[in-house]
Order: structure tokens, then C-alpha cells, then sequence
């Protein structure tokens, strides 16, 4: 059912954005909205990202805050802050944004960790969520703004996060590591 990005790219958004929880010590929440029905288990990959991180699995709910396991497992991060994606942006990601917003969580939507049927179908879900106190964004400047320095100790995971991810990125890195090898941001292993 998503449109709007690839297939290729999607799985490269959704991918990044969880290596950045990782990276970053987030806690995760993972759901489900009804494996036994249309919609299926978990994205693939994600639950071997997240070996220890329990699988909502909703009993049909679609807004996943209508789930009081799912609202519990947010409450348990003790965060009021928290980045949100899934499948389809105008009801996966948009549903549960307007209901956190309105419990009084700061919602992130990575809005490439997500699609829908088409561009038109992604710039209504946005507006809406917008018009209700989201922040959107994408996974390359929600890194940017949780490293904020390049002298923090997660940099060498950066660099490799964006030499994965971001191939036009990895092509500067690669540039940047011919000419000065030996710079500390740069991973042990990096090949130029």
C-alpha cells in the first residue's frame, strides 16, 4: 500500500531510524495492529533489531493509543518526547500522533519511516498532524539533531549510520577519509 517512496527506500528510512534508537540508547515500542488479520506481523528486520523489546500485539485496535498495553509501554519510557513511525502516515502514524499530542506528548513523525497510497494522501495526513502540534521530519535530521556535535562519542556510529544510509553522504565520508585517515569520527574499520 505505500506509494510514495519505494520499496528500496522505505526499508532504508525504517532501517536508519531504528539503528539511530539503538545507537542512541532510545527505548523502543514496537506494535502490531492485528497479526492475525490484514495487516500481518511486525516489518521484517525489526524484530531481530529488537531482540529483547516486547511486541504489542493489538486485538484490532487501528489507533495504536487505543490499545492501554500499547499507552502503557509508552508511559513505562518515562519520555513526554517520543519519534513515531509505521506503514501507513494517515492512520499508523497519524492516529496515535494526535492522540499522544493530546495526552500531552512532543510527537516526532519520521515521515520517511512511513508512507501511503500516494503524495496527496501524505500531504493530508501531514497537514493534519502539523495543525495538531507535530514536528515532521525525516531520520537524516533527527540524527543531525541528536548528535548535535561531532565531537560526541557517537560520532564513528554516524559516520557509519550515513555512509549505510545515505549514500551520497557515505561518498563525502569516503572523500574526507582519503585525504585525513585518521580522523577520530571516522570508524577504526572505515574503508575509503
Amino acid at each position: 500500500m505505500v506509494n510514495d517512496w519505494s520499496e528500496v527506500e522505505l526499508k532504508n528510512n525504517v532501517t536508519a531510524l531504528a539503528k539511530l534508537a539503538k545507537i542512541y540508547k532510545m527505548p523502543v515500542v514496537l506494535t502490531t495492529s492485528y497479526e492475525e488479520g490484514p495487516n500481518g506481523l511486525i516489518a521484517p528486520g525489526l524484530k531481530e533489531m529488537f531482540p529483547d523489546v516486547e511486541i504489542i500485539k493489538r486485538q484490532g485496535e487501528i489507533n495504536a493509543w487505543d490499545d492501554p498495553n500499547f499507552v502503557k509501554a509508552v508511559k513505562a519510557t518515562r519520555r513526554k518526547k517520543f519519534i513515531i513511525s509505521g506503514i501507513l502516515t494517515d492512520v499508523c502514524v497519524a492516529f496515535p500522533t494526535l492522540s499522544a499530542i493530546e495526552a500531552g506528548y512532543d510527537v516526532v513523525a519520521a515521515i520517511d519511516g512511513s508512507g501511503t497510497l500516494n503524495q496527496t494522501v501524505r500531504e493530508a495526513a501531514i497537514s493534519r498532524m502539523v495543525h495538531s502540534g507535530a514536528q515532521i521530519m525525516t531520520w537524516f535530521p533527527i540524527m543531525a539533531e541528536l548528535q548535535g556535535d561531532w565531537k560526541k562519542s557517537t560520532a564513528p556510529d554516524m559516520v557509519r549510520l550515513l555512509t549505510e544510509h545515505a549514500v551520497k553522504y557515505g561518498l563525502i565520508v569516503s572523500s574526507y577519509v582519503a585525504n585525513k585517515p585518521n580522523q577520530t569520527i571516522v570508524p577504526k574499520d572505515f574503508k575509503a
